[in-house]
């Protein structure tokens, strides 16, 4: 979204990442100018995809470049009204799939009755507004949210980085040794 809106042409977003820049426009943005359909309503389960509403907002982007007549790759004057339209989608998506989540693991006695703790991390966990997000639902419902520092939140590769500590802190699934180890590239 960040590309498709040319956030890198944007006078407060030209040094940002994408998500960053969305994150900082949609905090004075007013989410209620627009409304995307949240992906995946029919399906009744866990998983998460955005690419329904990767199109949704790539045609209302095209729809306010008409309506404002600009070129694709010239900023909107309602670029900050989409960011937070965008983020305020892709939160509530989250949030509904983590509930959804949250109550099948306690159904299943996946998780403990007491103490459970909901863990996200990656780029997702950096936006704020997202994580507050989190914060609330892990509140509403016992949890515990645990969370990186945003500075560790930026890559995957970070992220995986922070798993492998954390399992070798408790002695969780550490590998010793490579040998017979076969390795697929895909």
């Amino acid at each position: 979204v960040a590309r498709r809106l040319s956030l890198r042409k944007h006078p407060e977003c030209h040094s940002m990442a994408g998500g960053k820049a969305i994150e900082h426009l949609a905090q004075t943005g007013n989410q209620e100018l627009l409304t995307f359909r949240l992906p995946m309503q029919q399906y009744r389960n866990c998983d998460f995809s955005f690419s329904g509403l990767q199109n949704l907002v790539n045609n209302a982007i095209v729809q306010k470049e008409k309506e404002e007549g600009i070129q694709e790759g010239e900023i909107l004057s309602c670029v900050k009204d989409v960011a937070a339209a965008v983020q305020h989608a892709v939160a509530v998506h989250i949030i509904q799939r983590t509930y959804r989540a949250m109550l099948f693991c306690i159904k299943n006695s996946i998780l403990p009755s007491k103490n459970a703790t909901l863990v996200v991390s990656g780029g997702v966990a950096s936006n704020q507004y997202i994580r507050k997000s989190l914060q609330n639902l892990a509140d509403a419902n016992d949890f515990d949210l645990l969370c990186p520092p945003p500075r560790l939140c930026t890559d995957n590769g970070v992220m995986i980085a922070w798993n492998g500590i954390e399992k070798l802190r408790a002695g969780l699934g550490v590998l010793h040794s490579t040998a017979g180890i076969r390795y697929e590239p895909r």
